[in-house]
């Protein structure tokens, strides 16, 4: 990465729908603690329109970041057991998001292996939570400041484009707005989470 002609996002790029800024994070690069993937995969959810997002049913204590300002990172625990990263979009009180889930390794590698374990590169940040275990994002986190470059994290935009065609699919894990096609992928990248034969191509 040529960390010298990159440049963090700024707000405005996250003060849109969560639905044109998703495939517009795909090739972008996050950057954490020591180590950086480029974004391959991501979902937005959209707030009292979607029922399959965290803001649906309105602003609660777990979910305040996701309300705004956009350009910060809201953090949620899931399962028990897992931290999932998304990036807040839209005007204040909307409560809009897109989930971040999967990057392709570009530094801090050996990093990444000490907090995932050794494993093949592919399944180092191959998920949200992978991804968050792999950058060492938890629920400290929520509520960061993308655009200050808040506790170290950061996404940063290095010249590469967007995929001119990104994968498009619908949602993976839901059981509420499952019909949406609100997922975009990097077409044949190895750390996609889960290798959905794209519905249509953007």
């Amino acid at each position: 990465m040529a960390r010298q002609r990159s440049s963090i996002l700024p707000r405005r790029f996250y003060r849109r729908d969560s639905r044109v800024v998703a495939p517009e994070l795909l090739n972008k690069v996050l950057l954490c603690r020591g180590a950086a993937g480029r974004i391959v995969e991501v979902e937005a959810y959209v707030g009292a329109i979607d029922p399959g997002s965290h803001a649906y049913r309105g602003k609660t204590a777990r979910n305040a970041t996701m309300f705004g300002p956009p350009g910060h990172l809201y953090v949620y625990f899931t399962y028990g057991m897992h931290w999932c990263a998304n990036a807040v979009c839209e005007s204040d009180g909307i409560g809009s998001a897109v989930l971040l889930r999967a990057l392709a390794p570009l530094e801090g590698i050996d990093a990444m292996l000490v907090r995932r374990g050794e494993r093949p590169p592919r399944e180092l940040c191959s998920g949200p939570a992978r991804l968050c275990q792999a950058l060492a994002i938890d629920g400290e986190d929520d509520g960061a400041d993308l655009v200050a470059a808040d506790r170290g994290i950061r996404i940063l935009d290095d010249g590469t484009p967007s995929p001119a065609r990104a994968g498009c699919s619908r949602r993976i894990g839901l059981t509420k707005g499952v019909e949406h096609p609100w997922r975009w992928f990097v077409p044949d990248d190895p750390n996609v989470s889960r290798r959905t034969p794209p519905r249509f191509l953007v």
